[in-house]
């Protein structure tokens, strides 16, 4: 029902590069008119001029859902175009970082309802996965079109409230470089052990995203998945014997790391 509306009174996405892209591009396969898409954007692509929506034109009075997905940079230039949209039915949806409700409710007013998200790039290939929260202002209907809209590019988590949105950001939405990194750091030690450049790159990527694959497709934990490659003597303990220390390991690098980003999340809310 909540998709029906949307096809009703319209949608409008501020800002389309890849994030607004791929949300796009999902909302039209999951079968939202593009005639009741209106985009702005200044540099648009040559897929959105050739999507069918409207593209830079006069907004719908009243739309259903205005989505930003414009740079946190940008927002301060981007959001009073639609302040006549705040402070009434309008669902307003931001996926931008560091941009607090509480900053958008001072430009659009505090009876806007307001959805904050967090996605991550994995979106682009439909298989991101969203933290979401709302304002006071957000009904339960507000939250699952929200849902329901993120859903189009992957999975979708509740939050307890605003304040764990850093905590989300340092985890899946920083977290895609971290595995970009491993498979660099990977390709890297397996040339120091004799491996061509190109072999070694190869053998990493695969088995990251082949490793990643299988932890999708699998009921069982990330913890038993390791188990079960792991022979007790063999070359993946020697190796887990390493990365599993609990002052050098893995682990103690992974929290503080997480830790840095969710510390930066914070200060550039403030």
């Amino acid at each position: 029902m909540s998709m029906e509306r949307v096809a009703r009174d319209g949608l409008v996405l501020l800002g389309c590069g890849k994030m607004g892209s791929a949300l796009l591009a999902g909302w039209l396969k999951a079968g939202v008119p593009a005639k009741s898409v209106w985009v702005l954007e200044p540099q648009p692509s040559d897929w959105l001029q050739g999507a069918g929506v409207h593209l830079n034109a006069g907004l719908p009075p009243a739309p259903a859902v205005a989505l930003l997905a414009v740079k946190p940079q940008m927002m301060g230039a981007a959001l009073p175009g639609l302040q006549a949209l705040g402070n009434g039915t309008t669902l307003f949806i931001s996926i931008a970082a560091g941009t607090t409700i509480a900053t958008l409710e001072a430009t659009l007013g505090a009876a806007t309802p307001i959805v904050r998200v967090m996605p991550n790039t994995p979106a682009m290939v439909g298989r991101g996965i969203s933290g979401l929260c709302g304002n006071a202002r957000a009904t339960a209907a507000d939250l699952a079109l929200a849902r329901n809209l993120m859903q189009a590019v992957g999975e979708v988590v509740d939050l307890d409230g605003e304040h764990q949105i850093d905590a989300v950001t340092a985890v899946s939405g920083s977290g895609p470089a971290y595995v970009f990194l491993l498979i660099e750091a990977l390709a890297a030690a397996g040339e120091a052990e004799g491996l061509s450049a190109d072999v070694a790159m190869r053998l990493a990527r695969a088995t990251v995203c082949g490793a990643g694959e299988l932890a999708w497709q699998s009921d069982e934990t990330a913890a038993q998945l390791r188990i079960n490659v792991t022979s007790p003597g063999g070359t993946t303990a020697a190796a887990l014997a390493v990365l599993m220390d609990d002052k050098t390991g893995l682990p103690p690098l992974m929290h503080r790391a997480v830790k840095a980003a969710a510390d930066r999340g914070r200060e550039l809310g403030r």
